[in-house]
């Protein structure tokens, strides 16, 4: 439990300190529950990564790479596709990968993202089954960004 506050609070620290980065939650089908904290660092122009650490059914933690990242049409909104582990760490311990596709709009004159996501799972420790759901919101803080 120590390791999952301490891994928790880097992730936040990480959020507070960084340049045009995001955190604030995901409600949906995560792998630890149904709340999630969410963090988004970004990795370069068109890519990112998308991390989630929930509580509830043990505690989840998914790291996404999303590789796409992309306006469409307009600055506001934007699509995503990535992939990434995932871990839940309860009684049983479960171990997989998990895609990312969503979409995404940036409000103009306030720091917030409002997303919606999809997230099917493919589980490999403690058994192999593919899990379809993963249907997400996000609600995000945007830091770094000037209001406009």
């Amino acid at each position: 439990m120590k390791r999952v506050i301490l891994i928790s609070a880097v992730l936040i620290s990480l959020g507070l300190s960084s340049n045009a980065q995001e955190l604030g939650v995901r409600f949906g089908d995560v792998s630890g529950g149904n709340v999630a904290i969410d963090g988004i660092f970004s990795t370069g122009q068109f890519s990112r990564i998308h991390g989630d650490v929930s509580f509830g059914n043990g505690v989840g933690i998914d790291l996404l790479w999303d590789f796409l990242y992309k306006p469409l049409g307009n600055e506001a909104f934007s699509w995503y596709v990535g992939v990434g582990p995932y871990t839940r760490i309860d009684d049983p311990f479960k171990l997989g990968v998990v895609g990312e596709i969503g979409l995404e709009y940036l409000f103009s004159g306030v720091p917030l993202a409002l997303g919606i996501d999809y997230r099917p799972a493919f589980e490999i420790i403690d058994n192999t089954d593919f899990h379809a759901g993963g249907f997400g919101l996000n609600v995000r803080w945007r830091f770094g960004v000037s209001k406009e």
